[in-house]
């Protein structure tokens, strides 16, 4: 069964976008809706393989003239994403961005590493921040519209126990949004962002909600007020109404897509509390063997 639609089935026909961090779960899902509509979309990692495989996906189910290219590109690196951004302008400049590439793990904060703090923010906020304005410098410079759309959380506006660096990392981007908003109005350039509830994805579900037993974070459905987790192609909808024509008046907001979670709950993380230091104990170790063992599939293929 088609999922429903308000849109035009070609409504990104001739739209232009970059979705980092594309190969994978919500990025990948974007993605797939923006070739089904017609649009020409670049994703971008550090894996190629994995990038491969999604564009070859995407691109048999692509339409209305809709296509897929991948990028290797590590968005920490303003650099590379210099590069890809010259490499995409040279066949024609883009329309909008996805700023999607995310890093995140749970953990109590007095644990946390300046390693890990900085795997987060360079991911999280220094790639949003790389990517907008490679894009933004651009379309300023040739007199272009734009839409720049970052994924972020309804933490921004709660906070949220035990994902600090993520916590902190999104609300400078949040702030970005804001701020961009103000500045790039006069050109005609969208800065908005999204934050989605809980929509489950395979491997950022697991390192969220590493132990099902305790039933709490981001496997836990009992606090949404709707009763349910989301729906891919509600956020999709979403995504498509940010990069199409026909609201150019919105810009500088950030909007919450989670069925009144962030209404409702103190926050996703709140009732990490309950675990016992044994608990956490075993939801490392879980995440380090998933982790090993994604490197040893990449090693091996």
């Amino acid at each position: 069964m088609t999922p429903p639609s308000t849109f035009r089935a070609d409504v990104l026909a001739g739209k232009r976008i970059l979705v980092t961090g594309g190969g994978t779960g919500l990025g990948k899902e974007l993605s797939r809706q923006f070739v089904s509509q017609g649009a020409s979309v670049h994703i971008c990692g550090r894996r190629e393989n994995v990038l491969q495989a999604t564009v070859e996906e995407l691109n048999a189910t692509a339409a209305h003239g809709g296509s897929a290219k991948y990028h290797i590109c590590d968005v920490r690196e303003a650099d590379q994403i210099e590069a890809m951004v010259d490499r995409i302008w040279a066949e024609g400049p883009l329309t909008g961005l996805v700023n999607n590439a995310a890093a995140n793990f749970i953990s109590p904060s007095v644990d946390i590493s300046p390693r890990g703090f900085a795997a987060v923010r360079s991911t999280v906020m220094d790639g949003a921040l790389f990517s907008t304005l490679a894009c933004g410098r651009r379309w300023i410079e040739q007199g272009l519209p734009g839409s720049v759309v970052s994924m972020l959380v309804t933490w921004v506006w709660t906070g949220s126990a035990y994902v600090l660096p993520s916590v902190m990392a999104k609300t400078a981007v949040h702030a970005m949004t804001m701020s961009l908003a103000v500045e790039w109005g006069r050109n005609n350039i969208r800065v908005n962002a999204v934050a989605p509830g809980p929509f489950p994805t395979e491997s950022a579900w697991e390192k969220l909600a590493p132990i099902p037993k305790a039933n709490v974070g981001a496997a836990s459905d009992e606090e949404v007020p709707m009763g349910r987790f989301g729906r891919m192609h509600e956020l999709c909808n979403l995504l498509t109404f940010l990069q199409a024509d026909g609201c150019e008046y919105l810009t500088g907001q950030n909007i919450a897509i989670d069925g009144g979670h962030h209404l409702a709950a103190p926050s996703t993380f709140a009732a990490l509390g309950k675990l016992t230091p044994e608990d956490w104990a075993e939801a490392k170790a879980l995440v380090r063997g998933r982790a090993e063992n994604e490197k040893a599939q990449r090693s091996a293929g």
